[in-house]
């Protein structure tokens, strides 16, 4: 796990403090949570604006089941709903109101270049050893920001599976990687919408079964050929720059999920 130098810092002083003090230091939100992102105002139904969609970002993986929280920047009901699974799953007030305690416990999870803190540009870079995001369909910039949502919807899933480690064996892939590999020729790898998983604590049937409630709009697992040693999770419904319909689509039947559209 990745801690930040920040984080310790806070952390060393609130435990020099006596009692009062403690709880002072530790309730107050800081001014600069990090090298990433601060938000500045608290968020609700109605509110719209750059940070709607930083928040959208991080909690795009508590859509719910078959369901997307667009990246909009618009706080709807969708947004409000996704907030208050992320509140419950970590333990903090349920309200789907976007305040200081939600904000610590983002600022809690992510590391300084805004990844949540189990994942990393990395390990997402190129199925075939690293290329830089480079050699898509889509600029470098744009890869990358996809692949910097999926990594958050990871987030949460492995956080839904009792934060038992996910391990990527195949994330982004440039074009001649996805032909090496025989991936589909408008595979959502070459977008960085996609991650293939397994799992050394949960089964691949419980990572599938358990993708269903985290934005993924592409899942493919056990009982599809090809599929048997690991589970693709993808995000093809929120993909305006494929050439496939936006649409979401679910087969591991050997997991009890029939191959189909929903």
């Amino acid at each position: 796990m990745r801690v930040h130098t920040l984080k310790r810092a806070v952390v060393a002083l609130a435990l020099a403090l006596p009692g009062a003090a403690i709880a002072s230091v530790v309730a107050a939100p800081a001014a600069h949570a990090d090298g990433c992102y601060t938000w500045n105002r608290t968020l609700y139904q109605g509110r719209s604006g750059s940070d709607v969609r930083e928040l959208q970002l991080r909690i795009a993986g508590w859509a719910g089941n078959n369901n997307v929280v667009e990246l909009d920047g618009r706080y709807g009901p969708k947004t409000a709903a996704a907030v208050r699974r992320f509140q419950a799953a970590y333990g903090i007030r349920v309200d789907g109101i976007a305040g200081p305690q939600t904000f610590r416990k983002l600022y809690q999870i992510q590391d300084d270049n805004c990844t949540p803190r189990h994942f990393s540009y990395s390990e997402m870079d190129d199925g075939c050893g690293g290329s830089g995001w480079d050699g898509g369909p889509l600029s470098t910039t744009q890869t990358r920001q996809n692949a910097l949502r999926t990594m958050w919807k990871l987030e949460a899933l492995r956080k839904s599976l009792g934060d038992d480690p996910l391990i990527v064996t195949s994330g982004f892939r440039s074009r001649s990687c996805n032909s090496r590999v025989g991936g589909a020729s408008d595979s959502q790898h070459l977008y960085g919408n996609a991650a293939d998983l397994i799992s050394n604590d949960k089964s691949l049937c419980q990572v599938a079964r358990q993708a269903r409630n985290h934005g993924f709009s592409g899942i493919i697992g056990p009982g599809v050929s090809g599929h048997n040693s690991h589970v693709h999770v993808d995000s093809r419904r929120e993909n305006n720059q494929d050439r496939s319909t936006n649409h979401t689509y679910w087969a591991a039947p050997a997991c009890g999920i029939p191959a189909g559209n929903r």
